[in-house]
């Protein structure tokens, strides 16, 4: 988009997000940073149409912004704004006394930040470190899963990540069995840990059986040490007067789809324990609450050692002010990251 093009569009969505209204060429020659008619205004408003930025809810009505439209302005345009006295203090008036539990303070804190942006209010507790006791993968889209942890102390959590590319249903639910399998009496880090090894045990009994291999100059690695590897076998057919080499061959066959399934699971599990920035979910980007009209604006707190142990975050309509609500989640969720390592 060129300059006017890209004013257009802002304008279109900042009109629509301040009144929820369909934003028409005439309102939008009068605020133009440049004297130009209406004519030109509707002809811009129809190209950024036709590219799937902006909408006509009714004939004559005016543009709104798609989602496509809001991902871009989101991404690209927004100016994020500083926060407000009001609404920090208002937030900071939630803390109460030390002696009070921190169940207590995050139900506050949640009611809080409903208040404060006039949204249904999201506050994850922190994460436990208990031992698991079920896992379960559950596929939400092509780049979105679910994974449902199951603790033996009885809490649960659902936590949303970005699995590897190319994984399956089926892939997820390999994962799962194998990670059920070893999960009895170890924390989710600890099975980090146990594939870990796991991956370390197949990748020397890789390179044991396949030395012989290279040295005879049967094979050859390709890519040695990469994710990528190979080992490719040079005249097939003499393997056949070579004893055990082809024994060795199907087993390293076999090594090699052992190692890639628990390096695929051991990705599932650090992505699981991952976190992500605020982040904003738009329409039916919003695929864990199923709510394709509305938005979520989402931020995971930390504990002292900077790791993820849970999230806070508001869910409202699509033309919510993102300028104002990125900065309150965001403050809120480092208040509630300080609170829990306080009282840890």
């Amino acid at each position: 988009m060129n300059a006017r093009s890209r004013e257009v569009f802002r304008r279109v969505v900042e009109g629509y997000l301040d009144t929820g209204a369909p934003v028409g060429s005439r309102t939008l020659t009068r605020s133009m940073s440049e004297k130009v008619s209406a004519a030109t205004v509707r002809n811009v408003m129809q190209d950024l149409e036709y590219l799937g930025l902006l909408g006509s809810p009714h004939i004559s009505a005016g543009r709104v912004p798609t989602q496509l439209g809001l991902r871009m302005f989101v991404d690209g345009l927004l100016e994020i704004g500083d926060l407000a006295g009001d609404d920090r203090a208002r937030i900071d008036e939630t803390l109460g006394s030390n002696s009070d539990e921190v169940t207590t303070v995050l139900d506050r804190i949640g009611s809080a930040l409903s208040g404060v942006t006039q949204g249904a209010s999201l506050v994850l507790a922190p994460k436990h470190e208990a031992p698991v006791k079920h896992v379960e993968f559950v596929s939400l889209s092509q780049d979105r899963a679910l994974v449902v942890l199951v603790f033996a102390n009885g809490h649960v959590e659902n936590r949303v990540f970005t699995p590897p590319p190319g994984q399956t249903p089926s892939s997820m639910r390999e994962a799962a069995n194998f990670v059920n399998a070893v999960a009895e009496g170890r924390t989710l880090s600890e099975l980090g840990v146990a594939m870990t090894r796991e991956i370390s045990a197949r990748r020397t009994e890789i390179d044991s059986l396949a030395a012989q291999l290279v040295e005879s100059g049967i094979a050859v690695w390709e890519n040695k040490g990469e994710s990528i590897e190979r080992l490719i076998v040079r005249g097939r057919g003499n393997l056949l007067t070579e004893d055990g080499h082809e024994e060795d061959l199907q087993r390293i066959r076999e090594l090699f789809d052992d190692l890639e399934r628990k390096r695929d699971i051991a990705e599932f599990l650090e992505l699981a324990e991952e976190g992500e920035g605020v982040r904003i979910f738009i329409g039916s980007e919003n695929k864990l609450f199923s709510l394709s009209g509305s938005s979520l604006v989402v931020s995971p707190y930390m504990n002292a050692d900077r790791k993820i142990i849970g999230a806070v975050g508001v869910i409202g309509p699509t033309r919510l002010n993102y300028g104002r609500i990125v900065p309150i989640v965001d403050y809120t969720a480092q208040l509630v990251g300080r609170l829990v390592s306080d009282r840890a």
